[in-house]
């Protein structure tokens, strides 16, 4: 990744106060054991951010003290993390947004990260709003790119901005620690280095379960939600204005069922009342890097290829030669979705019939 373009103007100079704030942290996001791949992801950034600047990783991992959370520790350490904060306590079991934010808060406060990030998430969106407002800092959220000034040590956060129209660069300058939150499959995941050794700092905080206003009742995790799983699937059939009507949808579905996919849209669909939100591609929708992506009937605008372009195999349907989806697809078929969808589901349909019956 190339440096960044310097800011113009005058060369901002770190107030000294500030100086002491080091390191690169990655607040990982798990729920019962059970680590979101963004953490890893970020992990995987975080390396690269602190090597630019000759620091340390860190993790801060947050929970009840269980041997799933020690295996947690370790894992961040295969990933890149230098040093884990483990933080502990019966009030941490579940997220809510007090106790992390108080506990965070005071986390940060006494070590002094110069850089935090998170998943944006529900839970670490939630989370950094909090974290940022308590400590009076900035927070760039949805970034597509992290980056650092080497002048100033400034953390680059770039992200869509204009309804996905625009990217812009944000630096939070005379505030530390500068937060960002980046989505899930923006970053590419890291490899895992069993040889890597870290330490673990264990930290208890002074948490009472009676001054906490809310209250766990249940828990649902995600995979029990009857919602579409975008940000995991390794294959996403997607649908654009350009299939016509509603009732072509069924195309979509039919090649998706073949190929064991989820189905995606983009943005004028979910305001059109074809599709629900959680199948929505693109700066307001879900970011996804899966091993194939097929858009059907899909323009290419930047709204929609921000949530898209990372994918490792696009191949994009559209009856206009120069769309602007061909600029950034890997495959193009030039010719009419109704027509070509039907033929994918046909002749994927017929390989995967032969290859199940030799297997």
């Amino acid at each position: 990744m190339s440096e960044p373009s310097k800011p113009q103007g005058r060369k901002f100079q770190l107030p000294e106060h500030l100086k002491i704030y080091k390191n690169v942290w990655v607040i990982v996001e798990q729920e019962r054991g059970i680590v979101h791949s963004v953490s890893l992801e970020l992990l995987g950034e975080a390396r690269k951010l602190a090597d630019k600047l000759g620091v340390e990783v860190g993790a801060v991992v947050l929970g009840a003290d269980s041997p799933d959370l020690n295996r947690i520790c370790g894992d961040a350490i295969g990933y890149g993390a230098d040093i884990v904060y483990k933080v502990t306590d019966p009030a941490l079991a579940d997220y809510r947004t007090d106790p992390y934010c108080r506990v965070m808060t005071e986390v940060v406060n006494t070590h002094k990260p110069e850089i935090v990030l998170l998943g944006a998430t529900t839970l670490g969106r939630d989370l950094a709003g909090a974290i940022a407002t308590t400590l009076a800092t900035g927070l760039t959220a949805d970034c597509t790119e992290l980056d650092i000034y080497a002048d100033n040590r400034s953390l680059a956060a770039t992200r869509p901005t204009f309804g996905g129209t625009l990217l812009c660069t944000i630096q939070t300058l005379a505030y530390r620690p500068q937060m960002a939150t980046v989505r899930p499959r923006v970053m590419a995941m890291p490899e895992r280095d069993d040889a890597r050794t870290g330490r673990v700092i264990e930290i208890q905080p002074d948490l009472r379960e009676e001054d906490i206003v809310t209250k766990v009742l249940n828990f649902i995790a995600d995979r029990e939600q009857n919602e579409a799983q975008l940000a995991f699937a390794d294959i996403i059939v997607s649908a654009g204005k350009g299939l016509g009507k509603v009732e072509n949808m069924k195309l979509v579905f039919d090649l998706a069922r073949v190929l064991g996919a989820e189905v995606g849209v983009t943005r004028p669909l979910v305001q059109a009342g074809w599709a629900t939100n959680d199948r929505q591609v693109g700066q307001t929708g879900k970011t996804v890097r899966p091993k194939l992506y097929i858009a059907a009937g899909i323009s290419g605008a930047i709204q929609h290829r921000v949530g898209m372009e990372k994918s490792d195999l696009i191949l994009a349907i559209n009856t206009d030669p120069n769309a602007t989806i061909f600029d950034f697809a890997h495959l193009g078929l030039v010719g009419d979705a109704l027509k070509i969808l039907p033929a994918l589901t046909d002749a994927f349909g017929r390989r995967l019939s032969i290859n199940r019956m030799a297997g």
